[in-house]
């Protein structure tokens, strides 16, 4: 990787309230960016005081200013107070995350905040890219709270279509229909393992079951067709005698055997790592991840820089949005691909998705609701979701014949998207080394699990492998019990695409200066450690952290609390001691009973206009139903599906102040094939039907 390229050199970020210590400033300066100095002549302001505190400041027109707050500016409740702790609780995360029926506890460090975070960087990055178009800088506002809400698309779609909530999980993970477990006990601590379906999981759940055949132990997943094997069918009795028979299996390995032998028979396992794991990683050394002055991590994606070529135009296209002009060939099929270019598309860009019929896009086949099918590829919620602001076509990249319309696409693109296992675009003829030949300028995007080099580069893993490695999963929790996953929902597979969106968005603004493209390579393993930094620095000073239930060391008292009523919960923060003693004057010395007999909404709203952080724990009923700052920053849009009909989307959680972006529905598979083929590869009417004979468009 060249390490020269720092696509925001010249450029200065003036830091407001707490920002100085915050991941967005971090990645932001890890793209070259000078951190500090007065508004006056910044190109960059970031703030963790809103837009209503920051008025009058004198932030110059032409800066991107950010602002990052727990509900966002504008709206009845941008002037509560928050944390991570309450803005989890209010966007939905933290009810998700601990063991069923019992008390919720918040994931390890600041997740809901890194993940704000790390979408303010891509939505600064945009505005950035913007500001070449048009030359004006703009308002960009996050709130953690939406930002968390964005995260539990599976949430918002069981609620909208059956009318059914997500719970926790403890150590399984929630797939709409069904509760699949990952956390396994291990004879010296825990492992993360998950059964997947289809192709991506054959080969490994084959492997397990060959593995439990051989040592000898009772195994009821013997001559399963693990091509047919659908996570979100299977009958919940058979999941349960499968679980039992894997339970027994793990608790008779040790954590030198995952990360040895299972990993050479491909299973798909891991060790649940500690922070001082993390930074012996061979891994993780090998890329020179840790390779810095105070040995923690700084970059959040590799850059390799391209030859310079000539510098495209500054130019306008016809849809709204801050990426308004950008052309992207998307061949993402599994979330942080398709996340990566549904932000991109959401923010202006036209994306056109590559896919094919003999290996369609995952959320194509899980069947979660009930107006899905397993028949159909175009019904399902979760890709209508993920896919917005997308034209489709179907392509079989074996037939040589598809360079016709596969040829003319890379010369129009801009960027270039994809998430297969490393290796796999190289035997496609689509690396970066071969794409640059055509397209010199081009910016390629690459997301893996591991990076695209490595000794685990090959190694295949899912979002629950980067939260385990990186420490995440073995600090959440509480601290007499068994560790739980971190969030009960996608992490790693969320954050990423936002990390290469932004990196996307910075590398296109750079490319009208110098005519260099680039190739990013996103680590999902590395940008779950980047927000473990905290701990990793703990490790590093012979700590050995542990996990702290809802406790947070930078904070004077939290907890979660019970409400009145069935799973009702109340997260309540006091930063310092003043904080504290103005609360025990409001509940008394037993908070709990004080908060028991009394609703979650009503606590958080008295004790917010005492000026207390608080929020009542929210489900997806709770947002989208009766959030009134939910409702104000339109976190839901509504479009019309073809087989759906018109429901609510996740929005991609960005508001900029003027360049409005204006998604619109996903696309069924295939549906743009011709149009594509006519319109941009600028194949004739007689060529696309020899084309479509010779099984091209499949």
């Amino acid at each position: 990787m060249n390490p020269a390229m720092k696509p925001l050199d010249g450029h200065r970020v003036a830091i407001l309230g707490g920002m100085a210590d915050r991941p967005l400033a971090r990645y932001l300066a890890s793209l070259g960016a000078e951190l500090g100095g007065p508004v006056a002549g910044a190109s960059f302001v970031i703030d963790d005081l809103g837009l209503e505190q920051t008025a009058g400041l004198g932030i110059p027109e032409s800066a991107v200013h950010v602002s990052v707050t727990p509900f966002g500016s504008g709206g009845p409740r941008s002037d509560w107070r928050g944390g991570e702790l309450v803005a989890s609780a209010m966007g939905g995360a933290l009810r998700l995350t601990g063991e069923p029926g019992e008390k919720p506890v918040k994931e390890a460090g600041d997740a809901c905040t890194f993940h704000a975070d790390m979408v303010a960087a891509a939505g600064a990055l945009a505005a950035h890219f913007a500001r070449g178009t048009h030359g004006y800088g703009q308002h960009v506002d996050i709130s953690i709270q939406q930002v968390a809400m964005s995260r539990n698309v599976n949430g918002v779609l069981v609620w909208e279509f059956d009318k059914r909530k997500l719970d926790r999980a403890g150590g399984c993970i929630a797939y709409g229909r069904a509760t699949v477990r990952v956390i396994w006990q291990l004879a010296d601590g825990w492992c993360f393992h998950a059964l997947m379906t289809g192709r991506l999981g054959a080969p490994a759940n084959k492997a397990l079951s060959d593995w439990m055949d051989e040592a000898g132990f009772p195994n009821p997943m013997q001559g399963v067709d693990w091509l047919a094997y659908n996570r979100s069918t299977l009958a919940a009795e058979t999941r349960a005698e499968w679980q039992a028979a894997m339970d027994a299996f793990f608790r008779s390995r040790n954590k030198a055997e995952i990360a040895g032998e299972g990993r050479r028979r491909g299973i798909n396992a891991c060790v649940v790592n500690e922070p001082a794991d993390v930074l012996a990683d061979e891994h993780l050394k090998a890329r020179g991840f840790l390779d810095t002055a105070d040995g923690l991590p700084e970059r959040f994606a590799a850059i390799r820089t391209g030859q310079p070529a000539a510098a495209p135009a500054i130019h306008a296209g016809k849809r709204p949005g801050p990426l308004s002009g950008v052309k992207v060939l998307d061949f993402a099929w599994a979330l942080v691909g398709s996340i990566t270019t549904k932000t991109l598309g959401d923010l202006g860009a036209e994306v056109v998705k590559i896919e094919t019929r003999s290996r369609p896009d995952l959320a194509r086949l899980d069947v979660q609701v009930s107006a899905s099918t397993a028949t159909s590829l175009d019904d399902k919620p979760w890709f209508a979701h993920l896919n917005t602001s997308k034209r489709s076509l179907t392509l079989d990249l074996k037939k040589p014949e598809a360079r016709a319309v596969l040829d003319p696409l890379i010369d129009w693109a801009d960027v270039v998207v994809e998430n297969f296992s490393p290796g796999t675009m190289a035997k496609l003829g689509l690396d970066y080394d071969s794409l640059v030949k055509r397209n010199p300028a081009v910016v390629m995007v690459s997301g893996s699990v591991f990076g695209q080099t490595g000794p685990l580069a090959q190694e295949w893993g899912v979002d629950g492998t980067g939260g385990a490695l990186s420490g995440r999963t073995f600090l959440t929790g509480y601290p007499d019990r068994d560790p739980v996953i971190p969030g009960a929902v996608p992490y790693g597979d969320v954050i990423v695409p936002f990390v290469m969106a932004g990196h996307v968005a910075a590398a296109l603004q750079h490319r009208r200066a110098t005519g260099q493209g680039c190739h990013i390579d996103a680590s999902m393993y590395e940008i779950c450690v980047q927000q473990m930094r905290d701990f990793l620095a703990a490790a590093k000073r012979g700590e050995r952290p542990q996990r702290m239930g809802n406790a947070d060391p930078a904070v004077f008292w939290q907890d979660v609390l019970p409400a009145a009523g069935e799973d009702r919960w109340v997260a309540i923060t006091a930063f310092d001691e003043a904080d504290y003693k103005r609360l025990i004057r409001i509940t008394g010395e037993d908070i709990a009973g004080w908060t028991r007999t009394r609703s979650d909404i009503g606590i958080a709203e008295l004790l917010q206009q005492a000026g207390i952080a608080a929020g009542a724990l929210q489900d997806c009923e709770d947002l989208m139903d009766h959030d009134p700052q939910i409702a104000t920053r339109a976190a839901l849009v509504t479009l019309d599906h073809p087989l759906l009909g018109p429901f609510g989307h996740v929005a991609t959680p960005i508001r900029f102040a003027r360049d409005v972006p204006a998604p619109f529905r996903a696309p069924g598979m295939g549906e743009h094939a011709h149009q594509v083929a006519a319109e941009i590869c600028g194949l004739d009417a007689a060529t696309i039907a020899a084309l479509e004979d010779q099984g091209v468009f499949r």
